[in-house]
């Protein structure tokens, strides 16, 4: 849900209504052949292990780096609380923007707002994420972050040498989730790559700890494909890259 709620995008939507009308999780299991490279299991086999190899002295943390506000932001809020009632992780930290790079960006303000407004909606297990969520923060095992660097003009390759106190606090998470088209576009510099070239090659050196790209493709930047498999899907469907139809969650893991 974490991924395909990044298809909620205000590039596609222009503002127009386009609330939830039916439960999307029904139509998880249809939407699994349009996930072009699917690292899920060596996501479970990082947290799973990470855990096993836990000390009451050392936390699991996972970085969450957020992108669009709304639908995608509830989502992602969603895969923090199951990282911690699952006990796959003890911390979860989220990076937002210092101010919107695109209209939807999630900011502090939307990030406080989304949980405030959830504590008061008329549904009672909504209305609970809320006041959990709220626990969450006071209790420091969610925090909130956000950097000038998200909103500067550089790839994320530069990071360590433009914001290095940035770089070294993504070295103390177990895995980063990287949400997001823009996102993707800045770890790979937004080169028009061959589709075969590896992730791992594509980030350019940037490798603070293990990282996942959860991406619904709206620019035409994509690495990591198997031979030939870009190739395919452009001969029936030119707009693919862009149409936001195909997802990614693609694992690196910075060795």
């Amino acid at each position: 849900m974490s991924l395909w709620g990044n298809k909620c995008d205000l590039s596609f939507s222009a503002g127009e209504d386009s609330s939830q009308k039916s439960n999307p999780l029904q139509s998880l299991e249809n939407l699994i052949p349009y996930i072009l490279v699917n690292d899920m299991e060596k996501l479970w086999s990082l947290l799973v292990n990470a855990r096993k190899r836990n000390t009451e002295k050392s936390n699991v943390r996972v970085d969450i780096i957020l992108d669009n506000a709304g639908f995608e932001l509830v989502n992602d809020l969603v895969l923090a609380d199951f990282l911690l009632s699952s006990k796959l992780a003890d911390e979860v930290h989220f990076h937002g923007k210092s101010i919107p790079w695109y209209v939807s960006d999630t900011t502090k303000h939307d990030f406080n707002w989304t949980i405030k407004q959830l504590q008061s909606v008329n549904h009672m297990w909504m209305s609970r994420c809320g006041i959990n969520w709220e626990g969450n923060l006071k209790k420091g095992v969610w925090v909130y972050h956000d950097h000038m660097f998200w909103t500067l003009p550089h790839d994320f390759s530069s990071m360590a040498e433009v914001a290095p106190d940035l770089y070294a606090d993504l070295q103390k998470s177990n895995l980063l989730l990287f949400k997001g088209d823009l996102n993707y576009r800045k770890l790979t510099g937004d080169r028009k790559w061959e589709y075969t070239v590896p992730f791992h090659q594509a980030l350019n050196k940037f490798h603070p700890s293990p990282l996942c790209s959860l991406r619904t493709l709206k620019s035409d930047t994509q690495v990591g494909l198997k031979p030939g498999q870009g190739e395919q899907i452009q001969a029936s469907e030119p707009e693919w890259m862009v149409s936001g139809k195909y997802g990614v969650v693609q694992f690196d893991a910075g060795l």
